[in-house]
């Protein structure tokens, strides 16, 4: 019997997988489990308004972060910071100091997870943050780190 899988079955396939499968397995588990729904033309047709529709959310996705990543590139995040000699910081700078100033001064809400400081920044001046926006999209923030 042909399924469509609605849930991911452990060791058989992906939600929105199409498999043939034996029919008892089919009957007295997958569609009873609520797990798969039979592979009719009507489900068929529903699945692929559901991919199409998938791919263009994704898409819109990719888009939005190609914008951001535009936006992001000309902005520069100012942060205050208390310092001792020779420019060095008595703390140091993280991703959620630079998320939460992201947003209380741009209005841009990034997820600080999103934010990929190696190290933390503990030195005065410029330093360019690499930011993940989306799988296929990555940006970069410049931060200003300046005597408090």
């Amino acid at each position: 019997m042909k399924v469509i899988f609605t849930k991911d079955v452990k060791g058989k396939a992906k939600k929105g997988d199409v498999k043939n499968v034996s029919d008892g397995y089919a009957r007295n588990y997958l569609l009873k489990n609520n797990l798969a729904k039979e592979a009719t033309q009507g489900n068929m047709v529903e699945l692929q308004a559901k991919k199409r529709k998938n791919e263009k959310l994704e898409q819109e996705e990719k888009d939005e972060a190609i914008n951001l990543k535009d936006t992001l590139a000309e902005l520069t995040v100012e942060l205050k910071a208390k310092s001792g000699e020779n420019g060095r910081l008595f703390g140091s700078i993280t991703s959620k100091h630079i998320a939460e100033a992201l947003q209380k001064e741009q209005g841009y809400k990034i997820d600080k997870r999103k934010i990929e400081l190696d190290q933390p920044i503990r030195v005065l001046g410029y330093t360019t943050v690499p930011v993940k926006l989306h799988p296929e999209v990555q940006g970069s923030i410049k931060v200003h780190v300046s005597e408090k």
